[in-house]
């Protein structure tokens, strides 16, 4: 913790739940909150929040997403709320919800998956990624990381697809209720819940196909003395890529990629382009890929990977390109020259490429390994919590030390802005 003895924490706090992430998760936070003393109440907005919410004090939310501030106001008011808490902060039934909780005065505490994976999860006040409150100055963090002891290795649990996985298809199958008990609610998601699942099970059904033909090309990639670029997609339902990037879709990602590389990368470097493993392989990048390579005349420059090891390329790679994907602190982390196409928030003078994408491909500085150090050290001690959201160690983990921070009246964050001061922000 940032200077924890001049941390002030309220004796009482009242936290109003909205919608949490497809796991108990929430309602572990819950029990601890409760235990230590503070009022808690839920809203829930679909049969699935239900579903995971055991501890009482619920309100059930049936309306149009417009009416959830007017709403949520009565519950404020009447129910004395000082802290609401949410899981993403672009959401339907958060986007608004947040802006009017924060105009009345009231914290807001937004969960969302790690800017560091695996084992931390992300609890920030007010906003996250684009809407994150951390400074984009790297004197800054120069500054803040001489404060700070060393991070440390976070608190290992086990590999949480499988339980990810099954608390998903639960939630969603509860789901099937909505048109009846929440008539007007509008999942966030761009497919539904079975398209989702038959096109992962069918991509996990070519896996081990896939991966053989995978390994084959990364082994003839990294024997062959060739420079090549590293472009991993994201997930197209990812918040970073609808709300706070200029794409629509990681089809226009590789295609302004691809037009970039063949026009202005070196003769004989290739881009490696690496799909996201959580992808339900609805979109054909392959597909993409081949017909962009024909068009560039590109040939064999133009390499897709369904898997392989993103560590192991990035020991390698010339450089990795990135929407705002967390692929990017990784890249940070193996001192790999890194540009963004997007402001995530490690796009900064001395982490990563501040020119045009035209001028990556021939001048990719490397990141400033001290700066990184100072970033990391900062960004995992203010807004990193040590957890995770669906095995139950790793829940375990994350209530006990999310509940640390809740209690505290200036978060980790504010609190270390305070003590440099607001004039390198």
């Amino acid at each position: 913790m940032v200077a924890a003895a001049r941390t002030t924490t309220s004796p009482r706090k009242h936290f109003l739940l909205l919608q949490g992430v497809c796991s108990p998760f929430f309602n572990r936070l819950g029990e601890r909150l409760k235990a230590a003393g503070h009022r808690v109440t839920k809203v829930n907005f679909t049969v699935g929040d239900s579903v995971y919410w055991r501890l009482g004090e619920t309100r059930v939310y049936r309306g149009h997403v417009e009416d959830i501030p007017r709403y949520l106001a009565k519950i404020w008011e009447r129910e004395g709320i000082t802290d609401q808490v949410v899981f993403g902060d672009r959401r339907p039934v958060h986007r608004r919800a947040v802006v009017a909780a924060r105009q009345r005065g009231i914290r807001n505490h937004v969960f969302e998956e790690g800017y560091f994976r695996p084992f931390w999860v992300t609890l920030e006040r007010e906003g996250v990624n684009a809407h994150s409150l951390l400074p984009k100055d790297p004197a800054w963090y120069r500054e803040a990381g001489k404060r700070l002891p060393s991070v440390g290795r976070p608190q290992s649990f086990p590999n949480q697809f499988k339980t990810r996985a099954r608390h998903d298809v639960l939630y969603h199958l509860a789901g099937a209720a909505n048109p009846f008990l929440h008539p007007y609610y509008r999942n966030h998601a761009l497919v539904t819940a079975p398209m989702e699942y038959a096109g992962f099970l069918l991509r996990e059904a070519r896996m081990p196909y896939l991966k053989r033909r995978d390994q084959k090309r990364m082994e003839a990639l990294l024997a062959a003395d060739e420079p090549f670029y590293l472009l991993p997609l994201q997930l197209k339902s990812d918040a970073q890529i609808r709300y706070h990037s200029d794409f629509k879709n990681m089809q226009e990602v590789i295609g302004k990629v691809a037009a970039s590389f063949a026009y202005h990368a070196p003769a004989n470097a290739k881009l490696v382009i690496k799909n996201h493993p959580l992808d339900m392989g609805l979109a054909h990048y392959a597909r993409l890929i081949d017909v962009l390579s024909r068009e560039y005349d590109l040939g064999d420059r133009l390499i897709y990977l369904e898997g392989g090891n993103l560590e192991q390329m990035l020991k390698r790679a010339r450089g990795l390109v990135t929407v705002n994907s967390t692929a990017g602190n990784v890249a940070l982390g193996f001192h790999c020259p890194t540009h963004t196409l997007a402001s995530p928030i490690y796009d900064m003078p001395g982490l990563t490429h501040q020119g045009k994408l035209d001028a990556f491909w021939h001048s990719a500085p490397k990141p400033d390994p001290e700066l990184f150090r100072a970033y990391r050290r900062t960004v995992a001690q203010t807004v990193q919590i040590n957890g995770g959201f669906y095995c139950q160690p790793g829940i375990e983990l994350a209530a006990e030390n999310a509940l640390q921070t809740m209690q505290r009246d200036r978060s980790p964050l504010e609190q270390l802005v305070d003590e440099i001061g607001n004039s390198h922000r």
